[in-house]
Formats: structure tokens, C-alpha cells, sequence
């Protein structure tokens, strides 16, 4: 292979070792055999296609094949140590690596054309439908137009040939609802790409010219040398160069749950040379980084080897780039709009049967032609269809797509992206947020303000004291301590070994580094607490180069930060070849692990007594009651390294203790209690010590000095049973010293408890808890890549306000959906009534309003209506209220008022002008009979047009034209439909079936349409309460009955399934009702005696079975968002705790005993029994919800028994005789 290094030499750090690797040696040429090789003028020596091999085996003696560490850097020309040079005299240059090896970006997927769109869109079946008939239409019309002589009117004069227009004009309407669809698609498909460029990209550390640099995911380049920490989403695929204890977390990738040690090339090939028969697959071997990967533990640096689609996972999401999936509010709305249209169908067959049957009877004798007994046939059909198209609300699904689609967008410039859908409308009904106090409560901008360090020293900071400020006292400059020393003072008093260790402290035991970049405007990145430690290092310790100084000492090894363990710890190598272990973390577990403290009088540990400890506690409490982050620094020297880690951190010696300010956000007090007014209960979750926790909290708002809530720590927290959590927690409001264990079990106990929580999190462990959530927050500064990839929303200025703002576009999504239903389901039910009642009292059986005129209101309300009501900014007025229940309907008391009050008033209207208008206009023409139809049809067209206007409010509130000047596109969808409607009627003529009105007529249909506009205020002044008094609450319910066995053809037998526990994922068989009924039928048969008469499932209950499970039974129909009568708990024994008299469950059997568990559940021999549930149903419910399976239940008892004996025998035969061997113990009487 040309460009590689010789493979037989392997060079390691300890020397050169010449190892003749045969076999394995051979499998690894093997595998590159078939690569492509590097051209002689290629600029690297590894083709894509080798750098694939490598990454896609994953093979240890891959490495050696290629040279080792050596190779690899000269050929894809890098450093291990330095990265890529960024220099333009660098060769090969970066333009020229982008080019030759790709960017780190995957192909988008390519979006939709608009023609795919609309031949999508053209795929409805209503569409479809429609389209047949208008093409038919237009057959007879062009045949009755050149096919039939001239027709003559009343005056003699020749009827214009326009047959053919009505098919035309359905054909160009079902063409303008096609396209609007379509370009309504299109403009959402290119939103939802932006959105997802903008979530994929974030930043990563690599290390370039010797230098950490922070750059975008997107620049990551082969031959990059990026550095890793916990909590990092591997971007690229690699081999591992530098390393201490790294684990990863490949699950989501190969579907191994176990965590994967990451061990160094060098140390891969340093075992593959002394053992050269190993195998590839041995642990140990393993210093392939996988992208899309998670990293658990360590720290290090990998070089990169392929990128973007070349990549491991880029491979993946390539295959797995899908479309999004529905939200809940689609999903909930796809079913409001199928009931709907299921109900305009029946009305659209009633009148077809109607209209047909009277059609047939008035063939015989007709004076019509074939061709007009033709049209008039397909009149029919053409006006039952367009019954259906009315009553078919598209326009819901695209309400909800179209607000959430706005809202998305707009979110991102409130700092807020939207990484899954769904969480932009559970916003709006979030009840309780858990919130991080770091960084989301906090600017997170820290600074080191006060310290104590030995046995009496103590300094204090004015915090806006600069490097030259070095005052010897700070008297009154804060309120942390009076009269304490300054910083000047304070470090005049250190002796150079006590810097020096506090030195090493700060600056080595630290995973925060320089800000080389020109345009930085911060000396460090990294952690705020680090980087405020490392300023104070710098301004007051005369640290200066902070990758100089630490490149003089020998990192031996490095523990990671663990938010559940709370600290940090570096080892380092000494010059006299001595260990010292660096120690940061919590101040109250730095003091707890400590056994001396340093004495500044002799530069040397001294035991730590009580007294010191319980100083060093009032001043962390000092610090605390103060809003201060308390920091404890720990060391311990050491000859050797003991093997056990736990040994390693024994012994420590407590160096000091430092204060850390992080002042509030700005607003943050009012954004509290703005979530405090909307009804949204704001929890503090911190790792703080209590007091600074309940400091920051009444900073906030969060507690007030009178309240009566409680505070908490995290240990007391996660010891408390159920019961006790759910009455401790309605009344807790900070939780410190939390754990993300504690902040998980918090946020599933609220879960449990029916509130819609929302939690924010930054650290990899806040994962489990940000999943659990029903919306998930990470911080997109301070987060890791884990947090990210786990949460809903990424809020990208870490900011509590940007919370406050995504409930407030929740709500608006909410509302916008709901004003849109408000406004459709008036217009759905007067289309499809007048149409209906029209048709049918027609001699002519003709409908007042034509297909084409209904189609024209469709367009109206699909189209029009839902973009105008859909993009409502949002109003801070959503803010005064509480959250809507998640099981409420989505249809309020208040809606159905505006609703069925202007349905009423419409329909009125229309009938009065329908019926009345011949005595009012006294039409004595065709024509003018003509004109009446029109003023139905226009008036009809307005006060649609004023509902819309009705429909902006969702309350009783008055002003329904609030906000209407700061939604433009309301304003220019509201002039579109005016000037359509105007234009149809003057120049629409033989199209919409309409002729011109006269100005009295105008008059009439504007006058009537704005008549809605005072009816909805009239509406509103009716109270909620009236109307729930007189609502026909049983009609209601047998409607929602009859909609529910519609959807006969969607229901499913339950198959066997396991049930899993969501606390500790412990799987019990749940059985079909059959199976269940059948189980619980022969334990109570053995409970009672044997007693035949007992059992339900017996011959004499078969009729009544047949007859039960024929006749549609009211239990078995489950509204949305409820459980199943027949769900719950699975055994009725769980029920019959009656059969015994003491109150006590009875004895079971020994089958009983060894293959149930204690609340009766049927158990797997061999598996881990399920935890104990919850009483789920009584046993009358239980009885009653079963009646219908003992037939079946009967029927499955040979099946039960055959399959026990067959498939449980031999565990049956041993527990059997364990129990025998019991019983003969216990004198207990045998049974036959």
C-alpha cells in the first residue's frame, strides 16, 4: 500500500519492539485489500476508502498495518500533540483536507418539490372523488353545449351555452385548494430544515497549533485532534492518542448496553507486540472512537479519521433520515376532524338516499332530455360530495401545523430551539418547572468574592475590584464579612509553599483552558466555577500562561467531575518523583473527607479537630446565607499510588474553602412570578448547599420570607417512602445538595401526581430526568452534548426567562388551534345544515349553495382562516390564567356557547333569506330568482367572514380585536377574502352560479355578516354556567358512543405483552382477558372449597357470554385519554381481599406461591418477581369487565394446562416438591 509506513516496526513510548505478527497481520492486509489506494500526487497517504476499513472493523492490528501512531500522524499529517496547523503555509493545506477527505456534515435530506407536494396533495380522496365527477360534469356540459340546440327564456332570447362551467370551475377550485395545500407544505418543509440545521450544529473543543480552539461541529476535519470530556457526543470517528480512564456509551449505536473502555493506540499496540497471538476482540484492544457515541468517564484527545457521511453514525442517520413524526395535538385534532367528517358523510348519504329516491320517482313523465336527466343525477351526486368536502376539515391538521411551524420559528429568536415538536404545545400546559439554579436563575457569570485557607486565614473581594486593586482591608465593600482582609493583605500573608499549592489547585485540577482567539472577549473557557478560580489565579496569583505552566508538570492521571460523586481530582507527578493528589468540589464533602488541614505557620498538615471542622462549617453556612457557591480545595501527598482508588482518597488535607458569587439574572424575579401568576409552580433543584439554595430562592421570588413552603436537601429527599413524597412535594420549592437521582424521582413523582412538568438540566447524569420530563430543557452554553441529545428544547442563552417565554408560545399554539376549531366547527355544522335542508325542500333537488360556492367556504375556512388565526403573536395576557388540564377537552364550555350560538344565528339567516326572500324581493324572473340564491350565498361568505373576527377570543373578555394590528398577516388574509368575495360577486356570474346584486341586497348580506360580531358579544355575556346546566349531557355522550363504533374497523385484540415497571424496569406477564379469566377462575375455585358454582366460566353462563360479547357493552368503550374499564391490575385476586374474614389475604397454594407474586400476579419461574401494584379495581368492576371473555376463557383452559405442564414442568416438578417437603414439615393435611 503506497504512502504507509513499514508495518512489521511498532513503535511505543517505552522503545522499539520487531514482533512477527503473522496471522493477525495477514487478516488486517487482508481487510485493506480490497481498499483503494491514495494516488502517487494524492496529498495524504490514506485514502478514504482505507480510513473506512479502519473505522468500520474496528480491528487492533489495523493499527501496526498502518505505522503505528506514526503513521497514522504522517499520513493524514497532523500531531498528536499540537493538532493541524492552521498556518496558510501549511501543506497540505485545510482547503485541500476538506477537499480531498469531505466536511462533517450528512447530505440533507432533500425536502419535498413542490410538484411531489402537489400531486400529494392531489392524492386525497375527496380530491379525487371530486375530480371524477367534475370531469364527468364537464363531459355533459361540453355535450349540452355543442351537442343540444339553443334553449330559449321566458323572453324568448337564447340561453348562454355555459354548461361546461361548472366542471371547469370545480376542476380550477379543487386545483386552488391543491395548490394553496401544497405551497402550505412546501413553506413548512423549508421552516423544519432551517430549524434542523440550526439543532445539529454546536460546538466542539479541538486543538489546533498547539492551542484548544472551541469551532463548530461542521468544521471538524480529518486529522483534527479533539479533545473529549464527560458528557461529549463524539462528532467524528477516531483513534484515542491520549487518555485517562475514558468509557463511552455506544448502546445507541451497536446495541450493547454495557458502558465500553476506551484504552490509548499507544497501550493497544504496546499488548499486541508482547502478545502478538491475542485476540482482536480481547479488552484492552479497543482505541476506536465511535461518532455518535457518548463519553461517561475521562478525559483525553482523539484524532479524527472519518467524518460526516463517511462516519459511523453519519452512515446511520443516512438511513435513518424519516420524516417527523405527528404531534399529539395533530394526532388529537386528525380525530376530531375524522368524527366530524364521519358525520357530514351520514348527513351527505341521508340526503343522496332522499334526493335519489325522489329523483327515480319523478323519471316517469319528466319532460327532460337523457342528457338533463343526466345532470340533474349528477347534481346530486356532485352536492352530496360537496356536503362531504365542507364537512371534511382539512383545515385542522393544518391549523396545528401551521401555528407550530410559526411558533418554532419565532422561538429561536426568543432563544429557544425546538429539537422535538410536541414539546412547543405541552408548553402550554406545563404545571410545575424544576429549574437549575446555575447559569438558568443566575447570569452564571462567577467570581471568587471571599476564602478561608488554613487555620485563621480570611480575604474578601470587592466584585468590582480589579487586578491593580489590592486594598489591604474591605471594610464595608460588601456584605459577605466585615473588616476582612483584602485580597493584598490576605496574599502577603502566604508563604510561597502555601501559593504554590494553592497555585496547583486552581490552575491543574481544572479542565478549563486559555482563550487564545483574537476576538475572545474572556481569558478562559470552560466552567464558570473553573474559570472564576482561574481569574482569580491569574489577577491576584501572578499565574501567566496557563498551558505553560501546567505543561511543567506530569499529569498522571485525571477523575473527571461527577455531579453525583460532587468533586474533581487530578494526580500529578512531582519533581522529586512524589504523587499529589489535587482535590476540588463541594465545600461541606471536602470538609467531611478531610483528616488535617493545612497550618500556614509551618508549611505542613495538621490533624483537623473539631473546632477547625466546625469553623470551616459556619463559614461555608457564612457563604451560603449569602448566595455564595462554597469550593473546597484538598490535597494529599503520596509516595506510591495505591492500586484501589478508594485507598487514593483517604487522608486528604483541607487547603481552603472560597466563595463564589453568581449574581441574578436580570428579570429573573419577574419571570418567576409571572410563572407564579400563570399557575406554573417553579421548583429550585441545585447541588448548593441548603442555604445558599434558600438564599438564591427568596432573591427570586421562588420563597418569600412568610411563605409557608418548604426547603429541603437532597439526602432527607430520597429517603422518603411514596406517601411521603406526595405530601411533602406540593409544598417543596427547593431542593439542595440534590443529586440528579433526587431531581429524577422529583420529576416522576410529579408525573405520577398528574402535573405536566418541565425540567431543566446541563450535566450528562440531568439525562435520565430530562427524558422522564414531558418537556426536557438543557442549557446551550453551559450543556453537555448528552443533555442536549436528551432534552426537548434547547434554551441557547441559558436564561429562565426563555422558559417563561416557550409557556407563553404554548399557550399560543394552544389558543391558535382552538380559535381555529372555534371558527370551523360554526362553519361545518351551518354548511352541512343548510345544505341539507336546502336540497331536500328543493322540488329541483338543488342545494342554495352550489358545489362550487362550497368550495369557495372551504377555501375559506382550510386555507385562509387557519393561516389568519393560526399566527397570532403571542399576548401576555395567555399568562393570566391557569394551565389547561392535559385530559380537558379541547373544546371549552365557552367555545361550544360561541359556537352553537352562532351556528343558531347563521342558520336563521339563512333560511329566513332562503325561504322569506321570494316574499320579500318578489322575483319575477328566473334571473332574479337567481339573485335571491345569491344574497344566501354572499351573506353566508360574510358572516363567516365577521366569525373569524369572533373567533380571536377564547374567553368571555369583550375585546376581540386586542393585538389584530401586530398580526399583519391576519390583516392581509382578511383584505384577501374581501376583495375575493367582492370580485366573485360581480365578475363570478356563470361560475359560482351567481348573479349581481342590487345595493339593497348588498346592504342586506354586509348587515347580516356583521351581525355576528354583536351575537358573539351577546354570547359572552350568557355565563359558562347556564350552559352546562342545560347541556344534554346524555345526548353528548351517546354521540361520542356512536363516533367511537365508527372506528370498529381500528380495533385490535390484545396480544400477550410484558408489562414493565417504570422504576426498576422488572417485567411481569400481563395475559390476555381470557387467559387472566381463566387463571382467576381456577384460584378462586381452589380458594373456595373446589366448589363448581364459584366459577364463572360454566356452561350455564355460555348463552349469556354469546349474547354479551354481541351486544355492544357500554364498558367497553373508552373515551381519549382514559384507561380501558378492562385495564389495571391483572388478577382479581387483588380484588377479593373479602374472602377472608380476618381482613388478611388467604393462603395461597404452593403452585401459587411459586408462580405469582405478592399482589397475585402470574410470574415466569426463574424470573424476578414484578414489585407490588397498586389496587387498580374492585371486584365487583373486575367481575363485571369480564363477563364477556368466559367463552373464551372456558375454551383456553386445555391450552393453559398443556403449556404449563410443557413448558414449566421441570420447575413445577422441583417447586412441587419443595412445597411438599414444607408441607409434610408443617403437618399440614394432604388433598386428593
Amino acid at each position: 500500500m503506497s504512502g504507509l509506513k513499514p508495518p512489521i516496526t511498532i513503535t511505543i513510548d517505552t522503545g522499539t519492539v520487531e514482533k512477527s505478527i503473522d496471522s493477525h497481520s495477514n487478516i488486517a492486509d487482508a481487510l485493506f485489500a480490497d481498499a483503494e489506494e491514495p494516488a502517487p500526487t494524492d496529498p495524504f497517504g490514506l485514502s478514504v476508502s482505507q480510513l473506512t476499513v479502519l473505522q468500520d472493523h474496528r480491528n487492533p492490528y489495523l493499527l501496526p498495518v498502518l505505522g503505528g501512531i506514526e503513521g497514522l500522524e504522517e499520513n493524514l499529517a497532523t500531531d498528536t500533540t499540537n493538532g493541524l496547523s492552521t498556518s496558510p503555509a501549511a501543506t497540505p493545506s485545510l482547503e485541500e483536507r476538506t477537499a480531498y477527505y469531505g466536511t462533517n456534515k450528512l447530505p440533507e435530506r432533500k425536502p419535498k418539490s413542490f410538484l411531489q407536494l402537489l400531486i400529494l396533495a392531489l392524492k386525497d380522496k375527496v380530491l379525487i372523488i371530486l375530480s371524477i365527477v367534475a370531469i364527468v360534469s364537464l363531459a355533459i356540459g361540453l355535450y349540452e353545449t355543442f351537442g343540444q340546440p339553443t334553449k330559449y327564456d321566458e323572453k324568448g332570447q337564447a340561453e348562454p351555452k355555459v354548461e361546461w362551467v361548472e366542471g371547469v370551475a370545480i376542476i380550477v377550485a379543487v386545483a386552488i385548494v391543491s395548490v394553496v395545500g401544497a405551497a402550505n407544505d412546501w413553506q413548512k418543509e423549508r421552516q423544519f430544515v432551517k430549524l434542523n440545521r440550526k439543532k445539529e450544529d454546536h460546538h466542539v473543543t479541538v486543538i489546533r497549533d498547539g492551542t484548544k480552539q472551541n469551532i463548530s461541529v461542521f468544521d471538524v476535519m480529518v486529522g483534527d485532534l479533539v479533545s473529549i470530556e464527560p458528557g461529549d457526543i463524539l462528532s467524528a470517528d477516531g483513534v484515542l492518542v491520549n487518555g485517562f480512564g475514558i468509557q463511552t456509551d455506544e448502546s445507541a449505536l451497536t446495541g450493547e448496553s454495557h458502558n465500553v473502555r476506551k484504552t490509548t493506540a499507544a497501550e493497544v499496540l504496546s499488548r499486541i507486540a508482547s502478545d502478538p497471538a491475542v485476540s482482536p476482540t480481547a479488552k484492552g484492544l479497543d482505541a476506536f472512537m465511535i461518532s455518535g457515541s457518548k463519553i461517561l468517564e475521562g478525559t483525553g484527545s482523539y484524532i479524527v479519521t472519518s467524518v460526516g457521511s463517511n462516519s459511523f453514525h453519519g452512515k446511520i442517520l443516512l438511513s435513518l433520515q424519516t420524516e417527523a413524526e405527528e404531534t399529539p395535538l395533530q394526532e388529537k385534532l386528525n380525530d376530531i376532524a375524522e368524527s366530524i367528517a364521519k358525520l357530514g358523510s351520514l348527513a351527505a348519504l341521508l340526503m343522496f338516499i332522499v334526493l335519489f329516491i325522489r329523483f327515480l320517482a319523478q323519471l316517469k313523465g319528466s319532460p327532460l332530455s337523457g342528457a338533463d336527466k343526466g345532470q340533474e343525477f349528477l347534481n346530486i351526486i356532485i352536492t352530496a360530495i360537496a356536503i362531504i368536502v365542507v364537512a371534511v376539515p382539512e383545515g385542522l391538521p393544518l391549523a396545528v401545523t401551521l401555528a407550530l411551524a410559526f411558533a418554532t420559528t419565532r422561538m429561536v429568536k426568543d432563544n429557544n430551539l425546538v429539537r422535538v415538536l410536541k414539546a412547543c404545545e405541552t408548553m402550554g400546559g406545563a404545571t410545575a418547572i424544576c429549574s437549575d439554579k446555575t447559569g438558568t436563575l443566575t447570569q452564571n457569570k462567577m467570581s471568587v468574592v471571599a476564602g478561608t485557607t488554613g487555620m485563621a486565614q480570611h480575604f474578601q473581594i470587592d466584585p468590582d475590584a480589579t487586578e491593580d486593586d489590592d486594598e489591604e482591608e474591605v471594610a464595608e465593600s460588601t456584605s459577605v464579612e466585615k473588616m476582612a482582609p483584602g485580597i493584598g493583605a490576605y496574599r502577603n500573608s502566604l508563604s510561597p509553599a502555601q501559593t504554590q499549592l494553592l497555585l496547583e489547585s486552581v490552575a491543574i485540577n481544572s479542565s478549563a483552558f486559555e482563550d487564545t482567539h483574537p476576538d475572545a472577549t474572556d481569558a478562559f473557557v470552560g466552567s464558570k466555577t473553573e474559570t472564576a478560580m482561574l481569574n482569580l489565579a491569574r489577577n491576584y496569583f501572578g499565574l501567566q500562561g496557563l498551558d505553560d505552566y501546567r505543561s511543567s508538570f506530569n499529569v498522571v492521571r485525571v477523575f473527571p467531575f461527577d455531579s453525583a460523586k460532587k468533586y474533581m481530582a487530578t494526580l500529578i507527578e512531582l519533581p522529586d518523583h512524589r504523587f499529589r493528589l489535587l482535590v476540588k468540589g463541594s465545600a461541606e464533602l471536602m470538609v467531611s473527607m478531610c483528616s488535617s488541614v493545612y497550618d500556614e505557620s509551618v508549611n505542613a498538615p495538621q490533624p483537623l479537630t473539631s473546632e477547625k471542622t466546625e469553623m470551616y462549617l459556619e463559614r461555608i453556612n457564612m457563604y451560603a446565607s449569602h448566595s455564595l457557591r462554597a469550593i473546597g480545595l484538598l490535597y494529599r501527598d503520596l509516595d506510591t499510588i495505591p492500586a484501589d482508588d478508594s485507598a487514593l482518597f483517604t487522608n486528604l488535607t483541607l487547603l481552603g474553602v472560597v466563595g463564589i458569587m453568581d449574581p441574578l439574572r436580570p428579570g429573573v424575579r419577574a419571570a418567576v412570578l409571572a410563572c407564579q401568576k400563570a399557575g406554573v409552580i417553579v421548583r429550585m433543584v441545585t447541588g448548593d448547599n441548603v442555604n445558599t439554595a434558600r438564599a438564591i430562592s427568596l432573591n427570586c421570588g421562588i420563597l418569600t420570607p412568610d411563605s409557608p413552603y418548604t426547603v429541603m436537601e437532597g439526602p432527607a429527599f430520597r429517603k422518603l417512602t411514596v406517601e411521603q413524597l406526595r405530601e411533602a412535594i406540593p409544598n417543596l420549592r427547593v431542593l439542595g445538595r440534590s443529586s440528579p437521582e433526587d431531581k429524577r424521582l422529583l420529576v416522576k413523582t410529579l408525573k405520577e401526581m398528574g402535573e405536566t412538568v418541565a425540567v431543566t438540566g446541563d450535566g450528562t447524569n440531568d439525562a435520565p430526568a430530562l427524558k422522564l420530563a414531558d418537556v426536557g430543557f438543557s442549557m446551550g452554553i453551559a450543556g453537555t452534548e448528552v443533555a442536549k441529545e436528551a432534552s426537548d428544547i434547547i434554551i441557547m442563552d441559558d436564561n429562565f426567562n426563555s422558559i417563561v417565554k416557550a409557556i407563553v408560545w404554548g399557550r399560543t399554539v394552544n389558543d391558535a388551534v382552538k380559535k381555529f376549531l372555534q371558527f370551523q366547527l360554526t362553519v361545518n355544522i351551518t354548511a352541512v345544515i343548510l345544505t341539507f335542508v336546502s336540497a331536500v325542500a328543493s322540488s329541483s333537488n338543488e342545494s342554495v349553495l352550489t358545489a362550487v360556492q362550497l368550495l369557495w367556504v372551504n377555501l375559506i375556512m382550510d386555507t385562509f382562516a387557519a393561516l389568519a388565526l393560526a399566527t397570532d403573536p403571542p399576548s401576555d395576557s395567555v399568562l393570566d390564567r391557569k394551565p389547561d388540564n392535559r385530559s380537558v377537552s379541547l373544546i371549552t364550555p365557552t367555545m361550544w356557547k360561541i359556537i352553537l350560538g352562532e351556528a343558531l344565528y347563521q342558520l336563521i339567516v339563512s333560511f329566513i333569506l332562503h325561504f322569506g326572500g321570494p316574499r320579500f324581493f318578489h322575483p319575477q324572473t328566473a334571473e332574479e330568482r337567481q339573485q335571491i340564491h345569491a344574497l344566501v350565498f354572499n351573506t353566508f361568505v360574510w358572516m363567516q367572514y365577521f366569525k373569524m373576527f369572533v373567533s380571536r377570543r377564547l374567553d368571555n373578555k369583550m375585546n376581540m380585536f386586542e393585538g389584530i394590528w401586530r398580526n399583519w398577516y391576519y390583516i392581509g388574509v382578511s383584505g384577501i377574502i374581501l376583495g375575493a368575495q367582492v370580485l366573485i360577486m360581480f365578475v363570478g356570474g356563470a361560475a359560482f352560479s351567481v348573479e349581481r346584486q342590487t345595493g339593497t341586497q348588498w346592504a342586506i348580506a354586509i348587515c347580516c355578516g356583521f351581525g355576528s360580531i354583536p351575537m358573539g358579544l351577546l354570547l359572552r355575556c350568557i355565563p359558562d354556567e347556564w350552559l352546562i346546566a342545560i347541556f344534554p349531557t346524555r345526548f353528548y355522550r351517546f354521540m361520542g358512543r356512536t363516533i367511537e363504533s365508527l372506528k370498529f374497523w381500528k380495533k385490535k385484540e390484545q396480544a400477550p405483552e410484558i408489562r414493565v415497571d417504570e422504576e426498576t424496569s422488572v417485567g411481569a406477564y400481563k395475559w390476555p382477558e381470557p387467559f387472566e379469566q381463566v387463571k382467576d377462575d381456577l384460584v378462586l375455585l381452589k380458594l373456595r372449597g373446589g366448589r363448581w358454582s364459584q366459577i364463572k366460566s360454566k356452561p350455564r353462563r355460555i348463552y349469556q357470554s354469546i349474547k354479551a360479547s354481541l351486544t355492544p357493552s357500554q364498558t367497553s368503550i373508552a373515551s381519549p385519554g382514559t384507561s380501558s374499564p378492562v385495564s389495571g391490575n391483572n388478577s382479581t385476586l387483588i380484588g377479593t381481599p373479602e374472602i377472608s374474614t380476618s381482613g388478611q389475604r388467604p393462603p395461597a397454594s404452593p403452585l401459587m406461591l411459586s408462580h405469582a407474586d405478592e399482589s397475585g400476579f402470574l410470574t415466569v419461574p426463574g424470573a424476578t418477581a414484578s414489585p407490588t401494584r397498586p389496587l387498580g379495581r374492585s371486584r365487583g368492576s373486575s367481575t363485571s369487565s369480564r363477563s364477556n371473555y368466559s367463552i373464551e376463557a372456558i375454551t383456553m383452559v386445555p391450552t393453559i394446562v398443556g403449556g404449563a405442564i410443557a413448558g414449566w414442568g421441570g420447575q413445577l416438578e422441583s417447586t412441587g416438591a419443595a412445597s411438599t417437603n414444607n408441607n409434610n414439615s408443617d403437618n399440614a393435611p394432604k388433598r386428593t
